[in-house]
């Protein structure tokens, strides 16, 4: 099984949301399943039929979830020594050689990637731009807007 990068954050919030499908959600839809088929012939009853779609949704949830958490592999970014070098877990500050603009992104696995609050994926054209590359070099980041130049100017583990 391949191992899939997450950040302590990412895989709390990972446990988070299965132990919500487990413990609220799948019980609920199950009472409603309950209560739909109690209102008698089931084959046109479309409270039923929404209550076995939503319970269909929660159980496919549930199994990605507990994949997502069988092959997590956490990494603690405080706990790595720290580097000049971008590797996972490293929160990047860059400045944009266009317009000087300083940006600041953590390198995180993809099931927690958030680019408003400065969280970008692994597996994003600026995550695989950055890691693997040192303090002060210049990257070229090829975006769905164009081709963006970066230099790196600070790279901290926390």
């Amino acid at each position: 099984m391949q191992r899939i990068p997450i950040t302590p954050r990412g895989y709390r919030r990972l446990e988070e949301d299965l132990r919500l499908h487990l413990e609220v959600l799948r019980p609920e839809v199950i009472i409603a399943i309950e209560e739909a088929r109690a209102h008698g012939d089931i084959s046109e009853n479309s409270e039923f039929d929404a209550a076995k779609d939503r319970q269909a949704h929660i159980e496919g949830r549930i199994r990605y979830l507990e994949h997502k958490v069988t092959a997590a592999e956490v990494i603690d970014p405080s706990q790595l020594p720290p580097s000049d070098r971008v590797i996972f877990g490293a929160t990047v500050t860059l400045r944009d050689l266009e317009n000087e603009d300083e940006l600041v992104y953590q390198i995180v696995g993809t099931d927690e990637s958030d680019v408003k609050n400065g969280l970008v994926s692994v597996t994003s054209p600026i995550g695989r731009a950055l890691v693997g590359r040192d303090l002060g070099d210049e990257v070229k980041v090829i975006t769905p807007r164009g081709t963006r130049e970066f230099e790196i100017l600070k790279v901290v583990y926390i």
